[in-house]
């Protein structure tokens, strides 16, 4: 018998609000390195001025209903209570697309391309192309999190979603997108639940980074082992500690909200297409909604875990091993942009390829309505009618 979801809707207790305003007044900031803000990590300016708007301006709980005003469920599923926002779609037929989001993020990230892809006539598209989406909190992250629950890595996460999507919600095949992780586990879902999925839709690659993987590289080759070079260098950092020694981590985060904002915003700047101006891309309170919900769930902790998995484990995508129709969105500030030679060794079926003007890793936040529609537009000619 399958599990039963049940309802939910999100209340942060106020003594929990009080707590985090408490401790958000107490915050000791430590000096700015010499040289330019934000050259050797957040800089201290900056966060000042975020924690005190935390603290004195934020509104939780406005940002509480705007995740409260899309249906969510909780399921009993693979040894947690999974949580997840099941949006239906306004159209002729509806298809279901199941999200996966990544780290440091959360379902916050999708609350603007919802409405995109459930009632897409809403915004001048056609309401056959409408999805009903699945958007679940990856387990160990958010509202999918309990102290002392079991931990997942990326297989173990993308065969408890292929098992919420057919078992739980009884959709016999799917959609699929993600970024970040989410890229991981829907890129996993495509090789080992290949016969769940139409296809899947992608804007990061899970191709293995290993610079000597080419003998002999061609020039867009050879300029994408540049842009790893300076990745592994200098943004790999947070990948070691949190792979490695997570648990030493969550201490830090789990104790402290201006650190746990530290460690989230310098990633929002440093992935996305702001130019160095991270409220730009991002609303200070769209910022802050995601990382409040890291805080009040107490999931920081628990989310390091893919990356503690990953590292001690073999790569979860044989090369060669996703054979279903792929879609992908090469935003230009994505952290790393292997080119097609590369991608169509792991992804078999390359069906669509769009190098897209503007945006970053946070994809879905940055550039909700040309997501959306690089989505619908891939999708349109798999899905059945």
């Amino acid at each position: 018998m399958s599990p039963v979801a049940t309802p939910f809707q999100l209340q942060v207790a106020d003594a929990a609000i009080d707590d985090l305003r408490e401790r958000l007044a107490r915050t000791r900031f430590p000096d700015q390195a010499p040289g330019a803000p934000w050259a050797f990590g957040t800089d201290v300016g900056y966060l000042a001025g975020l924690v005190a708007h935390w603290r004195e301006g934020f509104d939780w709980r406005a940002q509480e209903a705007k995740l409260n005003a899309f249906a969510q469920w909780m399921v009993p599923l693979h040894g947690i209570d999974l949580h997840f926002l099941h949006v239906e779609g306004k159209g002729p037929n509806p298809y279901p697309l199941l999200l996966s989001h990544g780290w440091p993020g959360s379902v916050f990230e999708f609350l603007e391309i919802i409405p995109r892809l459930t009632d897409p006539a809403r915004f001048g598209g056609d309401a056959a192309d409408a999805f009903t989406v699945v958007a679940p909190s990856l387990p160990g992250y958010g509202l999918s999190f309990k102290p002392d629950q079991p931990r997942f890595g990326l297989e173990a996460i993308a065969d408890c979603f292929a098992e919420l999507m057919t078992g739980v919600l009884g959709y016999p095949r799917f959609a699929a997108q993600g970024g970040d992780w989410g890229a991981f586990i829907t890129s996993r879902l495509g090789a080992v639940h290949a016969e769940k999925l139409i296809g899947i839709h992608l804007n990061l690659l899970a191709v293995a980074r290993d610079p000597k993987a080419l003998a002999n590289p061609s020039p867009e080759e050879k300029a994408f082992l540049g842009e790893l070079a300076i990745w592994l260098k200098e943004e790999m950092g947070y990948q070691w500690i949190q792979g490695t020694r997570p648990q030493t981590l969550a201490f830090g985060l789990s104790d402290s909200p201006a650190g746990l904002a530290a460690w989230i915003v310098e990633k929002f700047r440093s992935w996305s297409d702001c130019h160095g101006d991270l409220e730009s891309a991002f609303s200070r309170d769209h910022l802050l909604a995601n990382i409040s919900l890291y805080w009040f769930t107490g999931a920081i902790g628990s989310s390091f875990w893919p990356y503690y998995a990953r590292m001690h484990g073999p790569w979860p995508i044989a090369e060669g091993g996703v054979g279903v129709p792929m879609g992908y969105a090469a935003f230009p500030r994505e952290i790393v942009r292997p080119p097609r030679s590369i991608a169509s060794k792991w992804y078999t079926d390359i069906r669509r390829w769009t190098e897209m003007p503007a945006g970053g890793h946070f994809a879905a936040m940055e550039q909700p309505e040309a997501l959306a529609r690089e989505i619908v537009e891939f999708f349109r000619p798999l899905r059945p009618r």
